[in-house]
């Protein structure tokens, strides 16, 4: 049999062992935007696993930009101290790690998971969001209308972050466009009902994210890879379409872009989603296919004859798999022997490969 999940992909100048790769995935446990003990041994144990890559969790380019108030952020010194610790021990694991630097937009501002309400009020750190338009999220509160100033220091503060990326030690950036967060607010018509240069037409709708593509490229190296993660589809009537994504999915490439990581949904509450083993793999084959661009999906990826025939097929470059990590940090060497492949084991998990 032969298999293709474990071959090695080079995106510029850096190589990914394998293409099974590590979704970003929130944990909320950052104190101050700062990540500790618990992310170390949380991304820690990916890197003993034989992922080809980590992508670590939305991380804010502002601390508006968080998700909630226990999500990390990437805009001061500290935080890039922080990182380093987590960015060496995968290194020293010999894998590759990325961060996707992110803005949640109308959904930013929470508590964290468990608490008993949604917003986090000022004493507790929580701040106003913001948004292409003053349209809230269901069940959110009605966020601020950024001006143009303040898109334009956003764009500035994306590649802040990406500076910090850098020095932090990360491989490679992944910018956050998907999931009803701020960019894909921007380029999505359901939430963008702006008049001006950054709401109307597809060009202006995806103006932000094409200026922060431009700006992250400019001040990272010419070998580190950047992708960019979206969501395809909005699955409801009048929303962003897979036909828009196709036609996004170039340009962005041409702009800088080296790999368009494929979600969905997130940005009205009442999508008609139904989700399932790989349903979002056909969005990846479209921009990969009609777009001619490097892909990589995730969605509901578990099993690795499935993951194996979305890679052999052409469907994807590479898979992201979150939840299946999270049940066992080891996947890679799972599928790898059920796939009939010889992979590296870290020597102190010998004992357990036969």
């Amino acid at each position: 049999m032969t298999v293709h999940l474990f071959d090695p992909i080079t995106i510029r100048g850096t190589e990914f062992s394998n293409r099974v790769w590590v979704s970003p995935m929130c944990q909320y446990s950052a104190k101050d935007g700062i990540v500790g003990a618990w992310h170390q041994v949380h991304l820690g144990s990916f890197a003993t696993g034989g992922a080809g890559l980590i992508i670590a969790e939305a991380t804010g380019v502002v601390p508006e930009g968080r998700i909630s108030i226990g999500c990390p952020g990437l805009y001061n010194d500290e935080q890039v101290k922080a990182w380093k610790v987590i960015t060496e021990f995968a290194h020293a694991m010999g894998t590759k790690i990325g961060i996707q630097l992110a803005h949640a937009g109308r959904k930013g501002g929470t508590t964290i998971p468990g608490s008993d309400h949604l917003m986090a009020t000022a004493a507790e750190g929580g701040w106003t969001p913001v948004a292409p338009s003053a349209i809230a999220f269901e069940g959110y509160p009605t966020p601020h209308e950024l001006t143009v100033a303040e898109i334009k220091a956003l764009v500035t503060a994306w590649a802040q972050s990406a500076t910090r990326a850098i020095a932090a030690g990360f491989d490679v950036l992944e910018i956050h466009a998907a999931h009803g967060y701020l960019l894909h607010e921007f380029y999505s018509p359901l939430s963008n009902t702006r008049t001006d240069e950054y709401g109307g037409s597809f060009e202006n709708r995806t103006r932000f994210l094409k200026e922060i593509v431009v700006a992250v490229r400019e001040v990272i190296p010419t070998s580190m890879p950047l992708f960019v993660r979206i969501s395809a589809s909005d699955w409801t009537e009048g929303g962003w379409t897979i036909e828009e994504s196709v036609k996004l999915a170039p340009e962005l490439i041409s702009l800088g872009a080296d790999l368009i990581d494929t979600s969905s949904g997130g940005n009205v509450h009442n999508a008609k989603i139904t989700p399932g083993p790989g349903y979002q793999v056909h969005f990846s084959e479209a921009i990969k296919t009609q777009g001619g661009v490097t892909t990589s999906v995730v969605g509901m990826i578990t099993d690795p004859l499935q993951a194996e025939e979305i890679i052999a097929s052409g469907q994807a470059d590479a898979v992201m798999l979150a939840r299946q990590f999270l049940r066992n940090p080891r996947w890679p060497l799972h599928a790898a022997k059920v796939l009939g492949q010889e992979v590296k084991w870290q020597p102190q998990l010998i004992r357990a490969k036969n």
